[in-house]
């Protein structure tokens, strides 16, 4: 999608969209006698209306009468002035759907309005965004009935040169998200951990560094518990480190993802009922690749480093069995009850790499780790564990600002003794009750005292329900978050 910016007056034929509200009608200056006749066509048709107020929320006129544009469709703002970011945002995703439902593949987008406290420069690249949320399809596997997909979207506003230079910032991170959308949508026979490292290093640029470590590095360095993980498949496996780190002397935050590119649940295997979305249990890695991919386009003004650990779980004659004993890198011992429970030993060794080799200031884990998180919140929301309040608050600041929301879930040394091993210090399961804790515990368990938070974004990254911005199954949860985290509170 080819997105423009003009000034008012360059472009005046096609399909326009512009929006209209109750307490100040249509958001279209006069600058023009074609201005005038918008004006006028839509003065008609509200007084054509019921006590001269519009209900519907899309006016769509086809053919309009003295005018030079072919098609004008007028959006309905209920109240301008609360319209925050991600409002703008939202309301470009219902554009692109009522676009796409009538089979338009380009038109002009115009707004403007006198009312104070509206940041105009910045609502068209808001907008922009939300269209390309919206307009995401994975579809690269079919060979026909592709979807309509909008070609070309143009801007016509007084302010050109200023919104598409903010725009330029929002495109930045709609590339993170469908770069995160188009790793978790492939399927796991080709996106094996051996291609994901591919795809990564074509990451690698001058501001992002790109390390990866194979099987036998992983092995020098005893990443035990990842590489149990890794036993069953003939899939090697493999630790992918991302640095982005413009500043010197700044401790890094270090982000960790779940990279397990197919879980069949290993000799602990998973009912095939439903098992095909295990393809995405990688999908904490992809929201981790997608905000490295961000923050070296936008240049943030942050140390980042993120890490994930790429492995796939299967099960031969010599895969990880129940009641094993394994080492892990931190040289604590875990037993394994459930080789189910495998993402959690992934991100354990990770962990300890980040913490031996960066000293970070805080880390952040993202994965794809229960069902029972499901149970607990659905998928409106991702269970966010941490031992730290001032970081669980500002990730819960962060996810109400970009609509990817977090609820606090409780973490205690009380869960933390439900998965006391009797043979080995720990034990990567702790009973029926409360799966989503323990799980998180047993990853507090290797972070130790750094400031940490896990989430659990299983109900948020796969079989996502359709919204405003996504109607992709995979839907790029996570890197909106922690960029406008990282933009808020350690940028700013």
């Amino acid at each position: 999608m080819k997105v423009s910016f003009v000034d008012i007056g360059v472009e005046n034929s096609g399909v326009l969209v512009s929006f209209f509200s109750e307490d100040e009608g249509l958001l279209i200056d006069e600058k023009s006698q074609n201005d005038k006749e918008i004006k006028r066509l839509y003065e008609k048709y509200r007084k054509s209306s019921k006590k001269n107020k519009i209900k519907q929320s899309i006016v769509d006129l086809i053919h309009p009468h003295n005018n030079e544009f072919s098609r004008i469709i007028l959006f309905k703002i209920k109240d301008l002035s609360s319209m925050d970011e991600d409002s703008w945002i939202n309301q470009g995703g219902k554009i692109c759907q009522y676009i796409c439902s009538s089979q338009i593949t380009q038109f002009s987008i115009r707004i403007e309005t006198t009312k104070k406290n509206i940041e105009l420069m910045s609502i068209p690249a808001r907008l922009a965004f939300g269209i390309g949320m919206r307009s995401y399809k994975f579809e690269k596997y079919k060979s026909k009935n592709k979807s309509n997909i909008i070609q070309k979207v143009l801007f016509i506003t007084s302010h050109h040169t200023t919104s598409e230079n903010i725009h330029k910032n929002y495109n930045a991170i709609l590339d993170g998200v469908n770069l995160t959308r188009d790793l978790v949508n492939e399927p796991s026979n080709i996106l094996t951990p051996h291609e994901y490292t591919k795809r990564i290093s074509n990451l690698a640029g001058p501001d992002l560094k790109i390390k990866i470590l194979n099987q036998k590095k992983m092995d020098q360095l005893s990443m035990g518990a990842l590489m149990a993980v890794a036993k069953g498949s003939r899939n090697e496996p493999y630790t992918v480190i991302l640095e982005y780190l413009p500043n010197k002397g700044q401790k890094p935050l270090v982000v960790l993802g779940k990279g397990v590119t197919f879980d069949s649940g290993g000799t602990s295997i998973k009912p095939s009922g439903g098992m095909d979305e295990m393809k995405g249990d990688m999908a904490g890695s992809a929201s981790v690749i997608g905000l490295m991919s961000t923050l070296s386009k936008r240049k943030a003004n942050a140390n980042v480093v993120g890490i994930v650990g790429l492995v796939e779980n299967m099960t031969d004659g010599n895969a990880m069995r129940p009641g094993d004993v394994i080492k892990s890198m931190s040289g604590k011992t875990i037993e394994v009850l459930n080789t189910d429970a495998e993402g959690r030993l992934v991100l354990a060794d990770i962990a300890t790499y980040a913490i031996q080799n960066y000293k970070p200031s805080t880390i952040i884990d993202l994965a794809t780790l229960t069902g029972a998180i499901l149970v607990a919140l659905g998928q409106e929301m991702a269970g966010l564990f941490c031992n730290n309040d001032e970081l669980a608050d500002n990730l819960i600041n962060s996810g109400k600002k970009t609509g990817e929301l977090l609820w606090r879930m409780p973490i205690d040394e009380k869960y933390m003794k439900m998965i006391n091993s009797k043979v080995a210090d720990i034990k990567n399961i702790g009973g029926r009750y409360a799966g989503a804790i323990t799980a998180a515990e047993f990853i507090h368990y290797f972070v130790e005292d750094i400031p940490w938070a896990h989430l659990d974004i299983a109900g948020t990254s796969i079989t996502s329900p359709k919204s405003d911005v996504n109607d992709s199954w995979a839907s790029g949860y996570g890197v909106r978050l922690l960029n406008q985290y990282i933009r808020d509170y350690i940028e700013n």
